[in-house]
């Protein structure tokens, strides 16, 4: 009996396909099983608490490891299901070292993908992220994506058991014949990263620097930072320049206000209550100054031929300082004149003792 029952379950096995077959089968559906409830897990999960946030970088994030991770899951069952099936040792490396790569890869983009959102991000929050605005957005991004496949290349040199000593090598003479070669352009790059990193200036900013220059600043590169003058010229200064040059940012402070000094002199014997008067008057009824803070008038010293005052005054903005002294002194002229206050002037008087003989 046992006999007969042996030759039938002989018989059978010839139809059946090999039972490794079989395993790598189940292996293949398990884990395509096993990543459709991942897929559905996290659809179910963390999706629906990434849509009660208000940021959209939760959702970047949570699509980031739902893609790779998915895949990662179905390549894996593919490299057990071909170990399992005892095929020549020759041909389950190859396989699995393609599947592995393969990973790399799938996690590669994604990853870039991420650190461009992220980027991103900080570049809308400068209070936060100085170095990171919408300028440099681009370099984080492209130093960023280098990194990403950098990584990723070594990791694949990793799993084929290549020797990376060579790819090194070659890589770090390759970077010191750009450095070479590129030694102003990385200077100014690096110069505009960290000017952007400290915030020595802004977009629109106005800016003298200390080799007399006057400008608003219009364009802050990676190379180079660009100033609009009063004459509506362009002056385009490398950043390693901006970097060690010293900078007075008249738009820079809590207050976006500046105070303007305008230095007034009158004759001696004019009365001083009557020009601290008029001096006060013309910057009240100034519509570009400010009635907050208050002007002031202070006697500074009594001249070699005036009585030197100056007027203190603020304005909303410093773009506006050329306009606001022009119409001051202006007003201040035609007060003074209505009013009979000498603007006194530099003279000398000459006395001749004595002509010499020859002169009647």
């Amino acid at each position: 009996m046992n006999h007969e029952i042996e030759q039938i379950l002989q018989q059978i096995s010839v139809y059946l396909p090999d039972s490794r077959i079989v395993q790598a089968v189940i292996i293949v559906i398990a884990a395509v099983l096993l990543s459709r409830l991942v897929a559905l897990v996290i659809d179910t999960t963390l999706k629906r608490l990434a849509r009660k946030t208000r940021s959209d970088l939760d959702d970047k994030m949570v699509a980031f490891i739902q893609a790779p991770l998915v895949k990662t899951i179905v390549l894996a069952g593919l490299a057990l299901a071909v170990a399992n099936l005892g095929l020549d040792d020759k041909v389950v490396f190859v396989t699995v070292k393609l599947l592995l790569t393969i990973m790399v890869i799938v996690w590669a983009f994604p990853l870039a993908g991420l650190l461009k959102s992220l980027f991103g991000a900080a570049s809308s929050t400068r209070e936060h992220f100085g170095a990171i605005q919408p300028t440099t957005l681009p370099l984080f991004n492209n130093v960023g994506k280098i990194l990403v496949w950098a990584l990723a290349v070594f990791v694949v040199i990793v799993v084929w058991d290549l020797d990376a000593t060579g790819w090194l090598a070659s890589a770090g003479v390759v970077g010191l014949a750009v450095g070479f070669a590129a030694k102003d352009t990385l200077s100014n790059l690096i110069a505009g990263v960290f000017i952007m990193a400290d915030a020595q200036y802004k977009i629109d900013d106005l800016i003298i620097l200390d080799s007399g220059e006057r400008g608003q600043v219009t364009h802050i590169g990676l190379r180079s930072t660009r100033l609009l003058t009063r004459d509506d010229i362009e002056i385009t200064v490398p950043n390693a320049v901006m970097g060690q040059a010293k900078i007075t940012n008249e738009t820079a402070g809590p207050n976006p206000q500046q105070r303007l000094r305008v230095p007034v002199g009158v004759a001696y014997g004019s009365d001083i209550d009557l020009v601290r008067e008029i001096l006060l008057r013309v910057a009240l009824d100034e519509k570009l100054i400010s009635g907050s803070p208050e002007a002031q008038v202070r006697f500074r010293a009594f001249g070699a031929s005036s009585l030197d005052f100056e007027l203190l005054c603020w304005i909303s903005d410093p773009l506006l300082k050329g306009r606001a002294i022009d119409r001051l002194l202006c007003d201040i002229d035609r007060e003074f004149r209505k009013h009979r206050v000498e603007i006194p002037f530099p003279q000398q008087d000459v006395y001749i003792k004595q002509l010499p003989p020859n002169v009647t």
